[in-house]
């Protein structure tokens, strides 16, 4: 086996857990691809013989193109940080894209994600290698450029936030009542049972593309209103799957000829929905695969 070769098989032994650090540094599936592939082209073009340890070479490489990849959307950014949807991991328990099963079984939900998108890129970043991918804070210091100790300041503060956030009811199979419950409800117009299965705080944070800006809705009557609204335009024909979103049951629709129309994530808590996450954008619908849950009628996933 040439030297070539080698690295090659090392890298795909790697690429899984690579995806998963730069998918929860950026939240963003086709950015964090790019990151991963940006690590191989620098391994291509490094000294191999000069790496130590590979694996931590590459985490290195990818966590530090991550960063710079934060620091630059942060400049950038003209949507507000509270109400951007993350890129979502849509799957079904069966037919989960092995690469990505690892990500949904660890509950990175979208909630978790936008409080990542809330922090710095450094506390970001210290939080992620350290809390998730158990890296000392010796090792981070450099990346972030500062001492372990501030590294440390960084990632404990971005715990802070991190516990403040909702958690998903450890319960997969009450979320699906609720998330089910949902479903019916905005189907029949039901305002009263819509209510009921929402926190009286939710929150619903809608990406609907270049056309409409982004939305944050607040309270359960708004977010009713807004669930009856879709409903009430749904077009004839719709087709609708409940699927796992971010390993959390949310629910897929496409038009009649097959083209996704919406992907909603939720967020039960206490037995209600606190948090609900709706991806509209054409543009971004079209980056997902979405084909393995087109599902023939009667499957019993569906409602």
């Amino acid at each position: 086996m040439n030297e070539q070769q080698w690295l090659a098989d090392r890298f795909e032994a790697n690429r899984v857990r690579l995806r998963g650090l730069a998918y929860r540094m950026l939240g963003s599936v086709s950015e964090a691809e790019d990151a991963v592939q940006e690590s191989w082209l620098r391994l291509t073009g490094s000294n191999a013989g000069d790496i130590r340890d590979l694996s931590r070479w590459l985490t290195t490489v990818v966590a530090r193109v991550c960063l710079d990849m934060l620091r630059a959307r942060k400049s950038r950014r003209e949507e507000p940080l509270d109400s951007h949807v993350p890129d979502p991991i849509v799957t079904l328990d069966e037919l989960s894209d092995p690469e990505y099963a690892a990500i949904a079984a660890d509950s990175i939900g979208l909630a978790l994600l936008v409080v990542l998108d809330t922090l710095a890129p450094a506390e970001r970043l210290a939080f992620v290698l350290h809390d998730i991918f158990a890296m000392p804070f010796e090792e981070i210091a450099p990346i972030v450029e500062r001492s372990p100790a501030a590294a440390r300041q960084l990632a404990s503060r971005a715990r802070r936030r991190v516990k403040a956030a909702e958690l998903p009811d450890a319960d997969l199979g009450r979320q699906r009542e609720v998330v089910r419950a949902f479903l019916a409800a905005a189907r029949g117009g039901d305002m009263g049972a819509l209510v009921a299965v929402l926190d009286p705080d939710v929150v619903l944070r809608a990406d609907r593309g270049e056309a409409a800006p982004a939305a944050l809705v607040r309270g359960a009557q708004t977010v009713a209103r807004q669930a009856q609204t879709f409903s009430a335009h749904a077009p004839a024909g719709m087709i609708v799957r409940l699927a796992l979103v971010n390993g959390t049951p949310g629910i897929v629709s496409w038009l009649p000829d097959g083209r996704p129309l919406s992907v909603m994530g939720f967020t039960v808590a206490r037995g209600k929905i606190v948090e609900i996450d709706v991806l509209t954008n054409p543009a971004r619908l079209r980056r997902l695969d979405l084909s393995a849950l087109l599902r023939p009628a009667g499957d019993p996933s569906v409602p």
